[in-house]
C-alpha cells in the first residue's frame, strides 16, 4: 500500500524562492516541507542580485548566513555599448531600502538558504523526485519517487511550486502559456578572469552590447574569488552561426566586441560552457485550487536586469503573507493578493528588457545630457524596487520610458 504522508506547507524545489519561502513560513509557525530532485550544492545561473533582494532575505532571518559567507559585494550595474559608458550606483536611488547586495556563484549561494532554512526546522529532502499531483480534492496531493525508487504521497494544506525553470505544476497542470517575447538563447561559462582594476569595478555587473547588434549583449559578473560568470545572449539564429563548443562559439562573439575583450585579454577560459535556449515563459495563472506558483515556476522575463531571483523573493514574500491570513481564518483572494501585486513589478520590469531589446532604453541609460533626477528614478527600477508605485517609472513604465526615448532620441537637451 502507499504510503501517505500529511504536512502543513508543502513546497516544491529548495532554490531561492523556496527557500525564502520556507523561512519566512517557519516563523509563522507552520509545518514545512521541501521535496527537491537535485543535491545541493549544484549550478545555476542567475547570479547577481539586486538589493532588494536584501529586504526579503532579512526577513527570512538568513541575512547572518548570506553575510558570513563572503560573496561579491554588488553596489551597481555597469553598460558599455561601443566607446559609450555608464553606470549606476544603486545607492544612490529615489526608492528608499537597501542599496547594495551580492554577486554570488548560486550552488553556493542557493545552499547557503537552504541550509538556513533547514536550520530554522523546514525539513528538505533532496533527490526526491514529484511525479504526479492532483489539486482536484479539498487538498492538494503529491505523489514523489524517492531516491531508492518508492513512491508515496504527500498531503498538503497548501502546496508551493518553487520548481524554477522545471516548472513542475504548470507542465502537469497544463497551465504554460507561451511567453510573449522572442524566443532568445544564451552562452554562458565560469573563467578565472584577471580582470586589471582599470578596466572594470569589480563592485558592479558590466553589460556590455554588440557593436553592432543592439539586441545580442554579454554579462560579465565578477565573484569574490578572482573568478566571474561570462555569457553573452541572441538569438538562437544568431548563436547557431558561430560553430564548435560553447565556450568556442562564446569567445568568437565576444572577439567581435573590442571593448570587452580587453576587459577579458587575460582570463584563463578553464571551465566548460553552458547553454539554454527559450528561457522566456509565462503560464494561465500563478494561482489556484490549493497552490501557488512562486518565481520562475510561474512567469520568467529575461536575464539582462537581474530581476529573475528578485521576483522569485518577492513572490515567496506575498505567499506567505497570504498564507498567514488564511491560518487566520481570512479569505484569501489570491487573484487580488497575489498575482495581482506580483504581475505589478514584473510588468515594470517586462517594459524596461522590451525598451532594452528595441533600442530605446538604450538611448536613454547612454544619453549624454541625462537628468538626474530620472537616473535616480531608473537606478531604483535596475535595483529591484519595481513595486515603488511612488516612483514614476514604475506607476507608468510604457508611456515615460516611451516619452523620454523620444526626448533622448529627438535632441541632445537635458530630458525634461
Amino acid at each position: 500500500m502507499t504510503r501517505i504522508e500529511q504536512t502543513e506547507i508543502l513546497i516544491i524545489g529548495a532554490g531561492p524562492s523556496g527557500a525564502v519561502a520556507a523561512g519566512l513560513l517557519r516563523k509563522q509557525g507552520r509545518q514545512v516541507l521541501i521535496l527537491e530532485k537535485e543535491t545541493f550544492p549544484r549550478f545555476s545561473i542567475g547570479e547577481s542580485l539586486l538589493p532588494q533582494s536584501m529586504e526579503y532575505i532579512e526577513q527570512a532571518g538568513m541575512m547572518q548566513d548570506v553575510v558570513e559567507t563572503g560573496f561579491q559585494y554588488k553596489n551597481g550595474a555597469a553598460f558599455a555599448k561601443g566607446e559609450l559608458r555608464t553606470a549606476f550606483d544603486f545607492r544612490d536611488k529615489f526608492s528608499p531600502g537597501w542599496g547594495t547586495t551580492y554577486q554570488v556563484q548560486r550552488a553556493n549561494f542557493d545552499k547557503v538558504l537552504a541550509d538556513a532554512a533547514e536550520k530554522a526546522g523546514t525539513e528538505i529532502r533532496y533527490r526526491h523526485t514529484v511525479v504526479a499531483v492532483d489539486v482536484t480534492g479539498a487538498q492538494p496531493q503529491v505523489t514523489v519517487r524517492s531516491p531508492e525508487g518508492e513512491e508515496y504521497v504527500v498531503q498538503a494544506r497548501y502546496l508551493l511550486d518553487a520548481s524554477g525553470f522545471a516548472r513542475i505544476l504548470p507542465r502537469m497542470l497544463n497551465l504554460e502559456y507561451p511567453s510573449d517575447f522572442p524566443v532568445r538563447g544564451a552562452l554562458f561559462t565560469h573563467i578565472e578572469d584577471h580582470i586589471a582594476p582599470q578596466d572594470m569595478d569589480r563592485n558592479k555587473i558590466l553589460i556590455s552590447v554588440h557593436p553592432e547588434h543592439q539586441d545580442v549583449w554579454f554579462w560579465t559578473i565578477p565573484f569574490s574569488n578572482g573568478r566571474c560568470s561570462q555569457g553573452v545572449v541572441a538569438t538562437p539564429e544568431f548563436l547557431a552561426r558561430y560553430e564548435g563548443t560553447e565556450v568556442e562559439r562564446l569567445r568568437a562573439i565576444i572577439a567581435e566586441a573590442p571593448s570587452l575583450s580587453h576587459v577579458l585579454r587575460n582570463s584563463q577560459w578553464d571551465t566548460a560552457g553552458r547553454s539554454i535556449t527559450g528561457y522566456s515563459a509565462n503560464v494561465t495563472s500563478l494561482w489556484g485550487n490549493g497552490y501557488a506558483l512562486l518565481g520562475n515556476a510561474g512567469e520568467f522575463l529575461d536575464p539582462v536586469f537581474s530581476s529573475g531571483v528578485t521576483i522569485a523573493f518577492k513572490s515567496a514574500s506575498l505567499a506567505a503573507h497570504c498564507i498567514a491570513r488564511m491560518w487566520q481564518g481570512e479569505t484569501v483572494d489570491w487573484q487580488k493578493d497575489y498575482a495581482v501585486p506580483l504581475q505589478a513589478g514584473v510588468n515594470t520590469f517586462r517594459a524596461f528588457v522590451q525598451g532594452w531589446y528595441d533600442g530605446g532604453f538604450q538611448d536613454v541609460i547612454f544619453h549624454q545630457h541625462s537628468s538626474q533626477e530620472i537616473r535616480r528614478m531608473i537606478s531604483s527600477i535596475l535595483a529591484g524596487y519595481a513595486w515603488d508605485v511612488n516612483n514614476p517609472y514604475v506607476a507608468e513604465p510604457q508611456r515615460r520610458l516611451g516619452v523620454l526615448r523620444e526626448l533622448c532620441r529627438s535632441t541632445e537637451a537635458e530630458p525634461a
